[in-house]
């Protein structure tokens, strides 16, 4: 039995995938992580700050600008810094960490969108800004994620995003593409409209070959011809390869995409 509650999602794609909701614990986890090392690098901006501070005395002399007037803009610098380092942290990690901090990738979770796509700039800073409403005593965040049953905090309802686990076993593991399939992505290259896969579409088949390994084979069967179909109607191939599975032909579409984008 799963100590998660799970969910399962659809994506644009009509597939179905099931992820294991990331819980208070682990959530909780990350966040004391993620906390420490943001909290030495506010430490040390502000180490800096009371350096300039002090310094002020000298600078009044030789600019002959008054002292408090550069407080007062060191001050305010000072704010500015620390916001962005608070909110930019948690922004910039989970926008291009596909979805991971360091506290989130200890912790084996990682924040996706609603329909399963990989969290954007835009819902990661609105996750970002919503974080101290949700840290407020005694942390209506926490409240929300322990009663709401997609464990969501007030950041997550308003972004579209979930907090899942990832899989130990794809974890550190790059994806495998198999010498058959980038024979048919040389194929690929000069045949596929690869103008009608968008980022999302390229997100999806990277999901499903880090989580197939996971799956039952009936599922992976099904996932799998239900993308590759999808794919096929995208791209407007005529037939799909007959000499080659479903998941194999995914890999040669997956790995020519990624050539044909360099």
């Amino acid at each position: 039995m799963s100590l998660f509650n799970s969910i399962k999602i659809r994506t644009p794609e009509s597939i179905e995938l099931e992820f294991s909701l990331a819980g208070i614990g682990s959530r909780a986890v990350a966040l004391l992580i993620d906390y420490t090392v943001l909290g030495t690098g506010l430490v040390v901006v502000m180490l800096v700050a009371i350096y300039v501070l002090s310094q002020l005395s000298q600078t009044e002399a030789l600019l002959d600008i008054d002292a408090d007037v550069l407080e007062l803009w060191v001050q305010a610098i000072l704010a500015l810094v620390l916001f962005g380092l608070y909110v930019g942290y948690f922004v910039g990690f989970e926008t291009f960490w596909q979805g991971q901090t360091p506290g989130k990738r200890y912790a084996r979770i990682r924040v996706i969108r609603d329909n399963a796509q990989p969290v954007s700039l835009f819902q990661a800073t609105l996750r970002s800004l919503l974080r101290p409403v949700d840290d407020i005593p005694p942390s209506i965040g926490f409240f929300f994620i322990l009663l709401g049953k997609r464990e969501k905090r007030i950041g997550d309802w308003l972004a579209g995003t979930l907090v899942v686990q990832t899989d130990p076993r794809n974890d550190n593991k790059d994806i495998v593409i198999s010498k058959e399939a980038k024979l048919f992505g040389d194929v690929l290259l000069t045949t596929l409209n690869f103008a009608a896969i968008t980022p999302d579409d390229f997100a999806t088949l990277r999901e499903y070959l880090r989580r197939r390994n996971s799956m039952t084979p009936t599922a992976q069967k099904n996932v799998s011809t239900q993308l590759a179909e999808r794919l096929q109607e995208k791209t407007e191939l005529e037939t799909l390869p007959t000499d080659m599975s479903a998941s194999t032909f995914i890999e040669a579409v997956y790995w020519a995409y990624q050539h044909k984008k360099q």
